[in-house]
């Protein structure tokens, strides 16, 4: 029976990831299935976090392990490190989610001065026992002494260089004897200890290695990128030993139930003859297709075939396997469900749903509006010229243009900087991660389509091709060597294709994807759009929320509407006055009486007219929030520094320029400290008379015009940063007196709506008495998420947030991703107060946040009525409400609709 913290294989089946990690879960429903699983248990995540915490493993760890592993000897029929004939074994982390790479694995536990010998005699080859032996050492110092893992590299290095050896594989018994004994010298020189010789003591002290790198820089890194949360710790698999370094008989592979970069069905994947597994994901040897293996060993090949279909079908989805085979034998050590490219995963959710493994519910669940985004992003033009320059791997779709930089220290230093780069490595390691994560793309002159730079870039949507044998990384001179003698410096700039695996020199010219040609309207025959729009379609059918666009030109709304708008959620005025229109706001700014004025609102009247008839046109029959002028005016005059230097040697150059001292006295006269906090918003309709009626009669003479000529335009008047009801009240008696003037001058009603921006804390809290004068709320999150942390977001983004993001002090920026508990509750509370006043208020958010995927799942939650984003991020909410309202249903909150 299990204990309390190790569990065997055959104990745990796949739904006990929480206990067991992905990875242990995953071998005990293998080892159920009766797949040829070589047996194991597994340390809970239980004991890790219990070890994080206190310090120590439980009392009882030690006698559960003793009692798990005697089983496992007895089932082997061999002794951990028996002199004669050892059992060996790994030891491998395995989190509740997958972290590619990112914790430690060791792998031949077992080995010492003595039991290498017995292992040598047992298979009668002493090659391979020394090249186990060294392999242990390597990995033990690195993993479990801390050793820095160049030390191992360099001394290996070194002797296949006196060899004349180009791989590993090439290296004779006297060599591999002589890199045990250097190794040793190493561990003893940078620790001050021996290797131990015990071989409980290797795997007591492999294990605390596994549960101390959940906490390694790295790891925390991936966890933050990938929203992992801090306190789940991993579990530990300890399993026995099988060898793919045995000789040409034997090897190790990953492989994919599916292509994970294309998302086509069919077995993908890479293939090492004579190589331990690490070898296959580190890229240290270029692989072979896993086709190859149908020739290599044709019984495992039709038997690993066989495997993968059962997985595939048993888990309903594209499954991850890595697999060894010793001496023509096929072991399956591991499985889970594998990361993918957006691409794959549409279309692999399309294609199971036609297969009838999944219903349209879980296709749905099976892809994001984060991945839908990724498919949204421009690709090379195919017509413009291009300097091919080498060609490997399409590890991870996409267009990535850059300049080279060949460490990762530099990468994130110069993407610091606002520079794009690509980050060009032999191959990758789990160090690298900061510098992929900086990175547009990531290049590799080794490994493949199972290589940890392939995974990784796969799982964060970056960018790669791997696997590029005609560049040669050269870190002395900082270039990269390329056939026929061309060189690239770091610093010239390069583009990946991801999917295509091509890498050209220079920047190339990108256009639109096929999906957004096909969303514009353009006639597009692709397999991979129609499974997006099918699961879009079903998403438009399952969810609740609306989603509406921020949209201030006609152009803008057309689109929007193109890509399944269903309104216009915001439509700011003020980027009506930019541009030629400056200086009718000049005119307004500096008169001095009511008639000059009125003189300067008259001129602006046909313009906004016009602006709005166009963008209500392109919205006909749906909604259209428009939001009255909000920003400071200061922000359309100019500079005052620059403008009282301007004036001054205008001064000192001749007659003085009468209208420049009249706008540098405005400046001077509007300046603030903190503009933000000043006058803006409804302020400016209650000092500057007459610019809410002019505003407010633009849009109802505008919609009235498309009413004559059978339209059906449905205006809502936005009233923004409103912190106080009388403010609104004062506003609104304005709007409604410009309503009955237009209504008696054009002899008919212009349906309209009147309502305000929650975007101060104060107005969420005073929501109730807010909502007797509003009909809607619109959540201004951009402005309350500065108001609630008191942050300018202008400022502080590059200032210090990667220093709170890096202390956890939050997950995500929350200008990006909405703060639940702060902003979050603020918008409860508002949507609680304004719809216990009026429980008809509409309720909408018109920030950042509203086509942020993880962000849209919580408005579904606190019951607003629409998201608004701007037209490009539409097909991704209206994705992530779908999502939501599963997630919802699932949950219990939401009855499936009817």
């Amino acid at each position: 029976m299990a204990g309390t913290y190790v569990f065997g294989f055959a104990e745990g089946n796949r739904d006990l990831k929480d206990l067991l990690g992905g990875k242990g879960a995953n071998l005990a429903e293998m080892t159920r299935l009766g797949l040829p699983v070589p047996p194991g248990f597994t340390i809970t995540t239980e004991a890790c976090r219990s070890y994080l915490t206190d310090g120590q493993e439980p009392a009882e760890l030690d006698a559960e392990i003793s009692r798990h592993l005697g089983r496992l000897e007895e089932a082997m029929g061999r002794t951990l490190g028996d002199p004669h004939d050892p059992l060996l074994v790994s030891v491998r982390s395995g989190a509740k989610f997958s972290m590619p790479g990112m914790m430690e694995t060791v792998l031949d536990i077992g080995l010492t001065d003595v039991s290498v010998l017995g292992l040598a005699r047992r298979h009668g080859d002493e090659r391979f026992a020394f090249d186990s032996y060294r392999r242990l050492l390597q990995m033990f110092g690195a993993t479990v002494l801390g050793m820095d893992g160049a030390l191992f590299a360099a001394a290996l290095d070194a002797v296949k260089a006196r060899r004349g050896a180009a791989l590993d594989l090439e290296l004779e018994v006297d060599d591999l004897h002589e890199l045990v004994a250097l190794f040793h010298g190493l561990i003893r020189e940078h620790t001050g200890r021996d290797f131990p010789q015990d071989p409980r003591e290797q795997l007591r002290l492999a294990v605390r290695a596994v549960f101390g790198s959940w906490h390694t820089d790295r790891a925390a890194l991936y966890r933050r990128q990938e929203g992992i949360p801090e306190n789940l710790g991993t579990a530990v698999n300890v399993q026995a030993m099988v060898f793919g370094n045995r000789g040409m008989t034997s090897g190790s592979g990953v492989c994919f139930t599916r292509d994970p970069a294309s998302g086509r069905r069919g077995a993908y994947g890479d293939y090492l003859q004579n190589a331990q597994g690490e070898d296959v994901v580190a890229g240290i040897r270029n692989t072979v297709p896993l086709a190859d293996l149908a020739a290599i060993d044709p019984p495992a090949y039709a038997a690993l075939l066989g495997h993968l279909a059962t997985l595939e079908h048993h888990y309903a989805d594209l499954c991850d396997v890595e697999f060894t085979i010793e001496e023509n034998t096929l072991w399956m050590l591991q499985t889970r469900v594998g990361k993918r490219t957006p691409e794959a995963a549409f279309r692999i959710a399309a294609t199971m749903l036609d297969e009838g493994l999944i219903d349209a519910d879980e296709a749905l669940r099976r892809v994001s509006g984060a991945q839908l985004a990724q498919l949204l992003f421009p690709r090379f033009d195919p017509n413009a010229e291009r300097t091919l320059v080498a060609t490997g791997m399409n590890a991870s779709p996409g267009a990535a243009v850059g300049r080279v930089v060949l460490d990762s220290d530099t990468a994130v230093a110069w993407a610091a900087r606002g520079e794009r780069v690509v980050l060009v490595r032999s191959e990758t390691t789990p160090d690298d991660l900061r510098g992929m994560v900086a990175a547009s793309g990531i290049l590799t002159s080794r490994g493949g389509k199972t290589s940890h730079a392939a995974v990784v870039a796969r799982g964060m949507g970056r960018t790669c091709v791997c696997g590029a044998e005609s560049v040669r990384v050269d870190l002395d001179q900082r270039v990269l060597h390329l056939r026929g003698g061309r060189t690239i410096a770091e610093g010239d700039t390069i583009s990946l294709d991801g999917t295509t695996g091509e890498v050209f020199l220079g920047d190339v010219p990108v256009v639109d994807s096929t999906l957004v040609r096909h969303l514009e309207g353009e006639d597009v025959d692709d397999d991979l759009v129609r499974a997006v729009s099918r699961l879009l379609a079903h998403a438009d059918d399952v969810r609740r929320l609306e989603v509406h666009a921020n949209a201030d030109t006609p152009a803008d709304a057309a689109r929007a509407r193109r890509f399944g708008a269903q309104g216009v959620g915001l439509c700011r005025t003020e980027h009506m006055f930019l541009g030629e229109r400056r200086i009718l706001v000049e005119d307004l700014i500096l008169a001095d009486d009511d008639a000059a004025r009125t003189a300067a609102l008259d001129r602006l009247f046909p313009l906004q007219r016009e602006d709005f008839a166009g963008v209500l046109q392109a919205m006909d029959g749906l909604p259209v929030t428009i939001r009255l002028i909000d920003p400071p005016l200061h922000e359309f005059l100019p500079d005052l520094t620059d403008l009282s230097v301007s004036v001054a040697l205008e001064d000192l150059r001749g007659p003085e320029v009468e209208r420049h001292h009249q706008l540098l006295a405005a400046v001077r006269r509007l300046h603030e400290q903190n503009p933000m906090l000043g006058l803006r918003g409804v302020r400016l309709g209650i000092v500057i008379p007459g610019l809410v009626a002019m505003q407010v009669r633009a849009v109802l003479e505008a919609a009235a015009d498309l009413i004559e000529a059978g339209g059906d335009p449905r205006p809502e008047i936005m009233v923004p940063l409103v912190a106080s009801e009388r403010e609104l009240t004062l506003v609104r008696a304005t709007i409604e007196t410009v309503a009955a003037e237009v209504q008696l001058a054009r002899g008919l009603v212009v349906p309209h709506t009147i309502g305000t921006m929650i975007e101060l804390p104060r107005a969420a809290v005073t929501a109730d008495r807010i909502a007797t004068a509003a009909e809607f709320f619109s959540f201004g999150t951009n402005d309350l998420t500065q108001m609630t942390w008191g942050f300018s977001r202008d400022d502080v983004e590059a200032a210090f947030f990667s220093s709170y993001l890096e202390h956890r002090i939050f997950d995500s920026s929350p200008f990006e991703t909405i703060d639940v508990e702060g902003v979050g509750g603020l918008m409860r509370t508002a949507v609680r107060l304004g719809r216990k006043t009026r429980p008809d208020l509409g309720l909408g958010v018109c920030g950042e946040h509203g086509g942020d995927p993880a962000s849209i799942h919580f408005f579904d939650e606190i019951g607003l009525d629409y998201v608004s984003c701007s037209p490009f991020r539409v097909p991704v909410a209206r994705l992530e409400a779908g999502r939501s309202a599963l997630a919802a249903r699932r949950r219990g909150d939401l009855a499936p609709e009817s």
